[in-house]
């Protein structure tokens, strides 16, 4: 046993050891410590010591010889670990924080490190620079210049929030199967085959595919949800023309709603979700006779998350859509068969946004009358 190095905790010592292991987050290498010091202060040896705690004996003798030295701090506290410095100073890392935040050069689309180092190289007095170094520095500042997010600020004016609060009005309202409250929305989504036949799946091995694929052009989704009613339905067309969505609002009227006087439809501002749309396919007696039992509530520009059919969409996609589907039969026929399974178990959109909550949340976004322009 190593006699050199006798630990001997006082009382307090011992007692804060003690409320250290007893609970908390800490690091295992502090904990591991702090079971040496108890050990060692109950007169165990360095090899038991080791052996109990699984560290190697050298630990423990470190352990040790940091308490008697420098007391119980210095024992659980980490060493200063030797390395290189750093290569770049204070003023060059925002000088490469500031240069990856500016154009890239000409005739490329975006910083990369090694375009970083070159240009870091030429900037300081530095003859070479590794692209490790850039990256290490470009992630302690949260900084990927290689990425790029689109994102829009929508203009939130008297017209946004008009349509806004029609549309959450709507929502609020209580189920009426004369004047039912239906959200639309369309959605494009390509036809893939597989290249080879997927293996199946059997005990140990995954099910496995191969990687290339093959294009089979795109369909097009026309998707309606009740707001009050556990009920949604999906048409599958090969476009998206004016005269798709006219036949789709025809669908709405003839067959989907027959007895409701007024349909009042939820719906974004694509140039084709116009009143004109039905004219342009039908005789002017039949898109008369459409438009006078449909009422058009269109979501702000730019707003899309105010459609609540938007949601059904991605439960759509992530329930029956997400693989490959190689041609439009077989997108029908999934379809067919997830809709009526998702109609029979009554799933609803639980809208919790309401006009107040708008109010609420988005009051500085709202115009103020009362301040001059």
């Amino acid at each position: 046993m190593n006699v050199r190095y006798r630990v001997e905790l006082s009382q307090a010592e011992r007692s804060e050891l003690e409320v250290l292991l007893s609970g908390g987050k800490h690091a295992v290498r502090k904990l591991k410590r702090a079971q040496i010091l108890l050990a060692a202060d109950a007169g165990a040896g360095d090899e038991e010591i080791a052996r109990a705690v699984g560290i190697g004996g050298s630990t423990v003798y470190r352990t040790k010889r940091r308490f008697v030295l420098g007391k119980l701090e210095a024992a659980l506290s980490e060493e200063p670990r030797p390395g290189a410095e750093r290569k770049l100073s204070g003023k060059q890392e925002a000088l490469l924080v500031a240069t990856a935040c500016t154009k890239p050069p000409s005739g490329r689309a975006r910083w990369t490190l090694e375009l970083l180092a070159g240009e870091m190289v030429k900037l300081t007095e530095h003859a070479d620079l590794s692209r490790e170094t850039v990256r290490r520095r470009l992630a302690e500042n949260d900084l990927k210049p290689w990425r790029r997010d689109m994102w829009c600020i929508p203009e939130v004016d008297g017209t946004y929030v008009a349509r806004m609060e029609d549309v959450l009005d709507l929502y609020a309202e209580t189920s009426d199967p004369k004047r039912p409250v239906v959200c639309f929305d369309e959605s494009s989504t390509q036809l893939i085959g597989e290249a080879r036949l997927p293996i199946p799946a059997k005990p140990g091995q995954l099910e496995r595919y191969d990687c290339e694929y093959r294009r089979n052009g795109t369909a097009n989704l026309f998707v309606f949800l009740d707001a009050h009613q556990p009920w949604r339905t999906v048409k599958v067309t090969d476009r998206r023309t004016a005269r798709d969505f006219a036949q789709c609002r025809r669908d709405l009227v003839d067959l989907h709603y027959p007895k409701a006087e007024l349909i009042r439809v939820v719906l974004d501002n694509l140039s084709t979700h116009s009143q004109g749309a039905l004219y342009e396919a039908f005789p002017a007696p039949e898109a008369h006779r459409i438009l006078r039992r449909l009422e058009f509530h269109y979501t702000p520009k730019h707003a899309s998350w105010l459609n609540m059919v938007e949601i059904e969409i991605g439960v759509l996609r992530s329930q029956c859509l997400d693989r490959r589907i190689a041609d439009r039969n077989t997108l029908e026929t999934e379809i067919d068969a997830w809709q009526p399974q998702r109609n029979a178990a009554r799933a609803r959109i639980n809208w919790m946004f309401t006009t107040q909550r708008a109010r609420t949340k988005l009051l500085r976004a709202y115009p103020d009358p009362d301040k001059e322009s």
